[in-house]
Formats: structure tokens, sequence, C-alpha cells
């Protein structure tokens, strides 16, 4: 996956009702029979007709979208000189009252790079730089830790990513929501060493191509927005794009999201990098079109001379003649045999791809705003520009696959951890299913395995990218022709002492770095999607992997005078320790908003949601009365719950027969592990799911039921629980305390360590198979299929009947 991200700031804020928002996308799409906003600009340009091929993409697009949850996405396909296609689908802002269109403006992430060496480019015909000139020659000040190295380094070497510098600068990175100038940015690398040596490997930096755009500056005598402003986007006729916010551009810029494994999507951060240069540009794919004809040399406008333009898309090549990946700024590669140049562009909430093939005269632009979309782009562009070749060539069209969920009983038969060596935690892989998911940890991404509609084939196939192939062999995966074994599901050791300090959260609300343990390793989950492998290199100090984003680079973990860890500095970034829930052994408790006789009496005064419909009779049943071996802990009959507060006058957990019955089989079934039930909260009167809501502040109530609908406990037919181990009647430790009000108590939560997801698993799986559904934000709550049979309750439980 390439993905290059630059530019992710905010408090996380959630639209309350994101889940009808993108469900009225999904709407909006199925019902859509032609492209969602711009018609073709034209459909025959070059005497050749792509209206098939462009309705063909329309289906797709729309298909993948309302599968992927996309909010918005723009296309634009170019042929011989012409826009043959511009289009929008879904809607650019959070509202759904602007359709996304070709028009719609994109954050395009590190398509800014090509912009800049673009710029850089015209200097260096106008003899103010040189490509193979030490960078000191421009800019006498820049310099990093080694001195030697600073001096030799080249702005040719700086744009095919060869400069050996680290990727990320200390000050104005992807994670620094500051906003510092460009200067400070280039500034705060005096202090950091060099990665490689110089010319030895394509190490991909953006505090590189920001010191590209400082020469830029230097040279032009104006800053680097102005000057590609004045000299690339106006003589192009880019007129919705630019490196720096306006209202005009704002007016047209979609609303951008991001998400994470284990959370729905929330709003994106805005704020600019001080890496600009490389990551700051907002464009539309029709602005971006025009760029493409430029590169094609098929722009009425020469803002370069070809011998510079074909020059930026001939790959460089190394000391002993290998071809590198990059030109001048320009990824080059190839596309079934032809040559393709470009780039991707990934930043907070947006993901873009700019794919042109120059020797066929064709390209495509496409942008979403989603981040981490860039490979599912990718799989739109590759159709779109293989059915541009077919067209071109009389060929026809390659059907589209599409997939659907793996069955359940098909799921659980997969679940399980394989490895390719036993015994090598990097050649181990793990497969979950949740709900209606099959989930794939493998790497260094959390991936979906789903079914090909046609042949029911097992693929990946997800926002990430499609086409892995997995195969079940008897107690066998085959991933790719690659074998793994089953291994032994018995529980995980316990992690390292020496670790046990390092896990937890780092950074920012709006790009959380998390520090976990899996299968025997410290990893690191960085930008949200990137699990990596640590390894120890020293007391606190570990090694990315030689592979993603930071290959040669380290994380130092530092502490207090007291040996308390306060910040680790990953790739030369500081991310400060969080504070995420509560320490093992305590209760989270919140700051009410009311006082508590106040919510009582406002709970006594109000009545339940009236129903109308037909019921089932209510038959509440007490689990202990079933089965005295379950184990209670009835926080809310004690003051040892979130509001300090005894809700319940008796320790008792009661749930609708049915319900009840079916947790006391899954209690009985984990007997054969040695583990059982320990219930914290079964059916819950009315009125205290109306004391919860009222004392739980605005930021904190997806953990709590709003009494307006009534809650699955009210009905009886949803229970808070965990498990304990029947020989010493401890409680299992999970990742989170019960009733922790943070992300910690999300069921696919990804740090802790091995053996408390490992648990927290187990608990979910064994509960899913019995007909409950884990609820989104709790891995401890589990609501009772046909829970919409029973009537919101409010008795209180010395008044049910026995």
């Amino acid at each position: 996956m390439n993905h290059n991200p630059l530019c992710r700031h905010f408090a996380p804020r959630r639209f309350p009702a994101f889940q009808n928002w993108f469900a009225g996308i999904a709407l909006a799409l199925m019902a859509s029979t032609s492209l969602h906003a711009d018609p073709p600009a034209a459909s025959n340009t070059d005497d050749h007709d792509y209206r098939q091929l462009i309705e063909q993409l329309s289906q797709t697009i729309r298909s993948e979208m309302e599968q992927k949850q996309i909010p918005s996405f723009s296309i634009a396909l170019v042929a011989n000189g012409k826009v043959v296609s511009s289009a929008g689908f879904g809607f650019q802002d959070a509202n759904k009252t602007i359709p996304a269109s070709g028009k719609t403006v994109y954050r395009v992430g590190s398509i800014s790079k090509l912009l800049t060496d673009v710029a850089l480019m015209q200097l260096v015909e106008q003899g103010e730089l040189d490509l193979d000139h030490p960078i000191q020659k421009v800019l006498p000040e820049f310099k990093i830790a080694d001195a030697e190295h600073s001096e030799k380094i080249t702005l040719r070497q700086l744009t095919q990513h060869r400069a050996g510098i680290v990727r990320e600068s200390p000050v104005g990175n992807y994670f620094d929501p500051t906003e510092p100038t460009l200067k400070a940015t280039v500034a705060s690398l005096v202090d950091t060493p060099p990665v490689y040596a110089l010319g030895t490997r394509t190490k991909y930096s953006n505090a590189g191509v920001s010191v590209i755009g400082l020469a830029v500056e230097e040279a032009a005598g104006m800053s680097h927005p102005e000057y590609v402003q004045q000299h690339v986007l106006e003589p192009l006729g880019m007129t919705h794009t630019s490196f720096e916010r306006n209202e005009a551009l704002l007016e047209h810029t979609a609303d951008g999201w991001m998400w994470g494994y284990d959370r729905p999507a929330f709003a994106a951060p805005e704020f600019l990098l001080g890496t600009g240069p490389a990551g700051n540009l907002y464009s539309s794919v029709e602005d971006l079109a025009q760029f493409s004809l430029f590169v094609m040399g098929q722009h009425p406008e020469k803002i370069l001379e070809d011998a510079s333009l074909n020059k930026m898309l001939q790959p460089g090549e190394t000391s002993d003649g290998k071809p590198l990946p990059y030109g001048i700024g320009f990824r080059v590669s190839d596309f079934q045999g032809h040559r393709r140049v470009g780039h991707g562009g990934a930043v907070y909430g947006f993901s873009t791809q700019l794919e042109i093939l120059p020797d066929e005269n064709i390209a495509v632009i496409a942008a979403s705003s989603l981040d981490g979309t860039n490979n599912w782009i990718t799989r739109i562009c590759d159709q779109a520009l293989e059915g541009m070749l077919a067209v071109r060539n009389d060929q026809q069209l390659t059907p589209p696959v599409s997939t659907e969920s793996v069955p359940r009983s098909r799921a659980r038969s997969l679940a399980g951890v394989y490895s390719s060596m036993p015994g090598d935690a990097s050649r181990t892989v793990t497969v979950d299913w949740i709900g209606d998911r099959l989930l794939l940890w493998k790497g260094t991404f959390q991936r979906e395995i789903r079914s090909r509609s046609d042949t029911g084939e097992l693929v990946l196939d997800d926002r990430f990218g499609f086409g892995t192939k997995i195969r079940q062999d008897n107690s066998f995966l085959v991933i790719d022709d690659k074998t793994y074994t089953r291994l032994s599901d018995a529980p995980p050791p316990e992690i390292q002492d020496e670790w046990r300090d390092l896990i937890g959260e780092y950074g920012w609300d709006h790009n959380t770095l998390y520090i976990l343990e899996r299968h025997g390793r410290l990893h690191a989950l960085i930008e949200w999607f990137y699990y990596y492998p640590l390894t120890s290199v020293g007391k606190d100090r570990f090694a990315f992997p030689d592979h993603g984003l930071y290959h040669g680079e380290e994380l130092i973990f530092n502490r207090d005078d007291s040996g308390e860890i306060t910040e680790v500095i990953a790739a030369q970034v500081a991310f400060q320790k969080r504070e995420v829930g509560t320490k093992a052994g305590e209760t989270f408790k919140i700051k009410r908003e009311l006082p508590v006789e106040k919510l009582r009496e406002l709970a006594d005064a109000a009545k339940p949601p009236h129903e109308e419909g037909n019921f089932r009779p209510s038959d509440l049943t007490e689990l202990t009365s079933l089965d005295p071996s379950i184990e209670l802990d009835i926080r809310y009959a004690t003051t040892d719950n979130f509001m300090d507060t005894v809700f319940y006058q008796q320790p008792r957990a009661f749930a609708q027969r049915p319900a009840a019955e079916a947790a006391v089989k899954v209690h009985q079934e984990l007997a054969k592990q040695n583990l059982g039930l320990l219930i914290y909260d079964a059916y819950r009167p009315w009125r205290v799911t109306k004391m919860f809501w009222d004392a739980t502040p605005s930021e904190m109530k997806n953990f709590v039921a709003n009494p307006a609908q009534g809650s699955r406990h009210n009905r009886g037919c949803a229970l808070d629980l965990t498990l304990f181990d029947r020989t010493t009647q401890e409680v299992i430790p999970m990742v989170s305390g019960y009733d922790e009000f943070s992300a910690r108590s999300f069921p696919l939560y990804p740090g802790g360590t091995q053996r408390e997801r490992y648990y927290r698993g187990l608990l979910r799986r064994a509960m899913e198979t019995a007909g409950f559904q884990v609820y989104e934000f709790e891995w401890w709550h589990f609501d009772f299929d046909g829970w919409q049979q029973y009537r919101i309750g409010n008795l209180p439980f010395e008044a049910i009947p026995n």
C-alpha cells in the first residue's frame, strides 16, 4: 500500500448521526441510475466511444461506495487531449445537501510534491537552481546532525527520496497541529541524524520535499504558495487549486472523514502542515485533469520545456544502473506493459490518486473524502485505465468483480491463529469474526475477508484494496499460495514485565500512536492503520522494521525522575503519553451533570416512552436460578460504579427467559476451558437508564442508552458480563475495566496485550454464537437477538414475580 500520509487536527468530534448519514449516502447511491453529479464533459473526444465504460465504472463506484461507506468520490478520465468524463458520487458535505462533482475540492496530500517539483524545474531552466549542486549553495543555513552529509545533499536526491534523511521533521510534521512556518519546519532538522548514507536507499521524506520548497522560495524571491500559484496553477487554468486555504476554495471543499480499526468515522482535522510543499495542496479532479494534460504534453500552455518534463518522468538510477521508483517527483511504474507515472495523496480525511499513461495519452484522477482508501481508489483507476485501453483496441470490457459477506458458519470455521513458521511471531496471522465481518490480521494491516459473488472464493476486499486469495484446507489457511498452519487455541502467555509500562497510547486525539503487544512482540500501531513489529536495540529503545513508512528509524521512550514513562520519540517526533481510562483494579468515575437527588426526582417524575405493537409477555428469569455457579458482581447495587451511587436494592440479575437460557449455555460451554460468566448487570429498570443519561456529560453519551428509545437492558435482553477463572474465582483481565468510558472499551480496540485481546475475543465469540451481539462501544455489553419483541420495563427487582 503506497500510503504517503501528509496532513491529518481536531478534538475528535462525532457527527451524532454519522451512521444515519452514511446510510443516507447508501440510499442515494442505490437510487442513482447515472453519474451522480456532472454529466460526462464529452463522450467521443478521440473517435472512441467511452460511454459503456463510463456506465460500468458508475455501477462499480456506486456499489463499492455503499459497501465501503465512502462519503464522497470524484473521478475524471482524460484521453487524447481532452477530459472524457468528470463526475462525482455521494455528498461533499456532512449534511448531505451538496452532491459531489468533478469540481469538488479535496485535500490531495502528496500530489503536492509534483507541483513543487514542477516549480523547481522551472527555476532550473532559468538557471536559478541546479539539480546536482549541493543544496547548501542555495540554502547555506540548511543542515542536519551530520554536517558532512548535509553539505552533499542535492535537489535531485531530494526529489527522488535518496537523500537519506528522516521522513518527518521534528516540527511541522504530519502529526503537528501548530501550523509552523516552512522555515521553522526545515530548521528543526538540525538535530536529526541521517537515516541512511547518501544515495544508498530510497527513503520517502516529506521533510526532504519541504527543503525543496524552501529552495524554491529562496530562488524565486517569493513564498512557495505564491510562486506555484502564479507560475503553475494560473497558466494551467487550475482555478480550484491552492496551497493555501481561502473562503472561495473552502466553499467547494468536501468534508474529510477519519476512521480506525476499532471506531466509526469521525470528522478529520483541518490544520495545514509545516511541510506544506509536500502535502498542503487543495484541488479538484477536473483541475488535476488539466495538470495531467500538461504532463502528457497536451495542454495549450507550455510551462516547462519538453526536455525538462521528460526528465521528470524518467526513473532515476542507482549507482549500478538499476531504475529507481521515482523520477523528478513522479513515481514511475508499469501498468500492463505501459509506462505509468503519477502519485498518490493521503492526508487527514482524504485519499487521491493521479495515474497517467503518458505514452498512450490517457489518465485517470480520482479522490475520496475518507482517509486510508488509496488502494481502493487505485482499483477504480486501474479498472478505468484497463477499460480505456480496451476501448482503444476494440476489446470487450472486463466485468467487475463484486463480493459479499462470508456466511457466519464459514467464518466460524476459519477463526483462529495460524503461522507459516510456528514459533516465529513474525509469521503469525489471526482470523476472527465480529458480526458479519471476517477479519484477517496479517503483517502491517487488519483486512477484511469476503466471498466473491461469482465463484464463492474468499478474497481480501476492503478500503485497503482487493484481490489477495484466501483458501481453507483442513487445518491450514492458504493466503496467496502460502500455507499457514492452525495453532493451538491456548491462551497466550503473559507479556514480558519490561514491556508492561510501555504499552498504552501516545500523541494526539487526531493521530494516536498505540504501543501494544502482539504474538510475543512489541508493536507500534501508527497513523491509525500501520502495525509495525519493533525490535529492541537497548533499554527503552526500539527499531522500526525494515519496511513501511518509518524504516531505518527508531522509538525512544523517555521517563521522568520517578521512572514513569512520559513520552516516546518515534521517528524524531515526540508523542506524549496519554492517560486513557483507569488503572487496573480502579473503577471509572464520571463527574455527574446533576446531583443524585435531582436525578432521582427527574426519573421518578418521568415515564417510559409509549410503544405500539404486539409484544411477547415479559418472563424475567433470574440467571442464578438456572445455574447457581454463575458469578455476580452487580455494581449498581453498590457504590462501586461510574456514578458512586446505589441504584438497585438487591444484587440480582434477571433476563427474559430465552436470553437467560442462552447465557447459561455459554457459561456451561465455557466450563470446558475452566472459565465461566460473571454478570455485572442484566435487566435494568427504565428509571435507572433515565438517571444514567441525565447524569452523563454529552461527550460520553455513547456509553449510555437514550431513555427516549429505551435500553435493551430495560427489555431484559442485554447482559453486561465478563469471564472468571473457575479455579481461582478471579476475574480475567481484559483490555479495559467494566464501565470504562474510553476507547479501550471498544470491542476491537487494538491496544493492550495479546492475552487480554484473546479473552475479549473468546467472550465475544462465545456470546455471539449463542445469539447475542456485542455493542459497538462496549466489549462487555451483549444484546440478545429478538430484543425488539419485548416492551421496555420499569419494575424494580423486588417487584419481579418469582
